[in-house]
This record gives C-alpha cells, structure tokens and sequence, in this order.
C-alpha cells in the first residue's frame, strides 16, 4: 500500500524504505557544487563501479539526466536517431529541442528495437543540406514493457563505432533489463558511452538519478548541469537513500517481476480482458478491454475503491508493480475489477 491506496499507476510512486529514512537523516554532508558532499562522492563512486564507467553523476530526476546527456553529447542543430515510442520523444516535453536544439530522428522499434539496416541508412551523409547526426540513443528497458536483448545493444553499438557516433542508454530501468535478460547491468551498460538510471523507481530511493560515462564525459555533464540548475547543495541527504537503493534494492527488483506475472496470470481470467503477453519482461502489464468500457468510469470507481491507476493511453492500461504492492493486494484489485464488470455487464 502506498498511504491509503493500492497503486498502481507507476513505480515512481515508490516511498523510501525505513532504512532509508534513518540513513537520511544521520547522512554526513557538505557543498555538493564544491565537490565536498562525502555522501554524494561515495555514491558516485558506486554507481560507476556498478556499471563499469569511469564516473558519475547525481542528478535530480531520469529525465534531467536524459537531456543533460543531450546537452553533453550534441552540439546545436545535430540529429539524434532514437526509437519511435522512446521515452526522450514521447514524455519529455519536446525538452530537446528547446534545451539541446537538436532534432529527434525516430525510427519504428518493434519490441523496442530499432531495424539496424535502418539506422545504417538513416545516419546522414557529408551533405551541406543535413544535419550532422551525433548520437544514437537506446532505452532499456523499454517503457513498453521490453527488455531490449543484449545482442541488439551490440550492434547498435558496432553501427555507432563504424560511424564514428556516441551511443546513449536511457536506462531508467536497467537493473529490471538486467534482471529479465539474466546479466549484470554492467554488461548492458558497456556498450553505450553514457547512461543514464533511475534510483526512483522500483529502488525506492524518494529522488534522483545518476548519469555515469567516462571521466571527461561526466566532467562537461558536470558544468552542463551547473547551467541547467541542476547543482545541488547538502544532497546528501538524498543522496543517502541512493546507496541504499543500490546496495539493498537491486536484486529484490525479480519480486515485482514475479508480481506483476501473477497479477496478468490473474487479469487472464477474465474474457473482458486481453493482455500483452509479448511486453511482460519486467514489472509492468498491459491490458485492453475487449468489450466497450468508459475509461473515466472505470478510473474513477479504482480510485472510489481504493486503487489508483492511470487512465489508457490509446485504450491501453498499464498497471506497474513494485514494493509497496502485495500479492495480497494484487487480489484485492482482482476482486474489486470483477465486481465492476459484473455491474457493466
């Protein structure tokens, strides 16, 4: 339960655990823009061992990290090729093009893989008419619900390399990509020159997320985070409950994985309903209704039943699991959507 409700609408609804809350308040800090916040350092310092980068950064939320990598990569009027339904275009408020002033070249990525005889051919050439393309970016997982496979995330990478391009990995969620293709993160972190995760998520820290690279890499993100207003004083305290989420909150992440199974073995069930079995690889089920339904109704008696979620993206629901939800509450949802179909019937 999170307060009073059971919710699903998203992990980011996540609050921080007990442990987290007696290491924020006893977290010794300092002047993080003075580089003298020892909390701060000491989480840097692990989320790049975790990864296998050189450094790190700490920054305020997943898509701060995203355009500040943006920023960090590109020079104005560059092209970025980027999956059609990628995080970056779709729920980012046209940032990069008001931030970065770059163009977002999007390409179909079915199970959220783009074709790679597509980006080959979509890379520009030397021409006085185009615009340089800079960057080819990756999301995984994908918010969608799919775990890109290892294998694709190296090509993409060999296709940068024979071009001459930086590769960046939005990967909010990459210990739950991690989890579902059954490697450490690193290995998935190894092929992007930046990445970029959130400790917000399903690892329960309250704030913030890290951006990890080379060293010279994450020393311009560190002045382009100056200028974004991004630089933060005694985060420690944040910072604190950061550690935590990567020290105790990781490998847990295979239980909503096994939750949010359970929860669609359940919606299975139902003839009303129809699942996405192909977007099931980490914490998250997609369902549609097969029969008419008005979606504010629907929404509206969750909520009047104690249940959040939010309302469908094109008729899709997506409901996600995490901490804060039990099995036994995932029967609670169950028993109180029966009711409701029963009464539209």
């Amino acid at each position: 339960m999170v307060g009073d409700f059971i919710d699903l609408r998203s992990d980011t609804v996540t609050l921080p655990t007990p442990e987290m809350r007696r290491a924020m308040a006893e977290a010794p800090v300092g002047d993080d823009v003075y580089g003298d916040d020892p909390t701060v350092e000491k989480l840097e310092k692990l989320a790049a061992e975790i990864l296998d980068k050189e450094a790190a950064l700490f920054v305020p939320s997943g898509t701060f990290g995203n355009q500040l990598s943006l920023l960090t990569h590109t020079t104005s009027g560059d092209e970025v090729i980027v999956p059609a339904r990628a995080h970056v275009l779709m729920h980012e408020v046209g940032a990069a093009a008001f931030i970065s002033r770059v163009q977002l070249r999007p390409l179909e990525d079915p199970g959220g893989k783009m074709d790679p005889d597509e980006i080959r051919r979509t890379i520009r050439g030397d021409d006085i008419h185009f615009p340089r393309t800079s960057l080819i970016w990756l999301e995984n997982a994908h918010s969608l619900g799919w775990a890109v496979p290892l294998e694709h995330i190296k090509e993409v990478r060999q296709i940068a390399m024979e071009h001459d391009l930086k590769v960046h990995m939005d990967g909010a969620r990459i210990f739950n990509a991690a989890i579902a293709l059954g490697v450490e993160a690193c290995e998935l972190a190894k092929y992007a020159d930046s990445v970029m995760f959130c400790l917000s998520k399903g690892l329960c820290a309250p704030v913030g997320s890290m951006v990890v690279g080379d060293e010279m890499f994450i020393k311009r993100a560190r002045k382009n985070r100056k200028l974004l207003g991004g630089a933060m004083r005694q985060v420690g305290v944040l910072a604190a409950a950061g550690i935590i989420a990567l020290t105790r909150m990781v490998d847990r992440l295979v239980e909503d994985h096994e939750k949010a199974r359970y929860l669609a073995e359940k919606l299975r069930t139902f003839q009303e309903i129809e699942v996405a079995w192909d977007r099931l690889d980490i914490n998250m089920v997609f369902f549609r209704f097969r029969k008419v339904v008005d979606h504010e109704t629907f929404v509206k008696y969750m909520f009047q039943n104690g249940v959040k979620i939010n309302p469908p993206d094109d008729g899709e629901y997506r409901l996600v699991t995490h901490y804060w939800v039990e099995k036994g509450e995932i029967d609670s949802f169950v028993r109180i959507l029966e009711k409701f179909l029963l009464e539209v019937r």
